[in-house]
């Protein structure tokens, strides 16, 4: 098995640096630092088995191949898609957002 590159959006980026910034403000580096260590520890899961990740908003959606996971100990979700040579990664969001709408905003990109 050989694992494919995971490739963040502007988006996704945009994501995870506004929740380092949310974690350094309101809880300290070592949350920050954590978070971080959380999304380098999914990036490694995902490229290693893209096929893990859960389809249940693909379906509600209606956008296939979408799959997420769920970060260890933060309440981030990282939503991708397995391309031909990469993992893309449309988003990294707070679960208690409105995932569909969005969503909808990287669709559209």
């Amino acid at each position: 098995m050989s694992n494919k590159p995971v490739v963040p959006r502007d988006k996704a980026r945009d994501d995870i640096e506004e929740a380092i910034e949310y974690y350094l403000r309101e809880a300290g580096d070592q949350a920050a630092v954590g978070f971080i260590d959380a999304v380098e520890n999914a990036f490694q899961a995902i490229a290693a088995y893209p096929s893990a990740g859960t389809p249940r908003y693909a379906h509600e959606l209606d956008l296939p191949g979408l799959r997420c996971k769920y970060l260890k100990n933060y309440p981030h979700i990282v939503f991708y898609v397995e391309m031909g040579d990469r993992i893309d990664v449309w988003r990294v969001l707070h679960a208690h957002r409105d995932i569909p709408a969005w969503m909808r905003v990287t669709e559209g990109e």
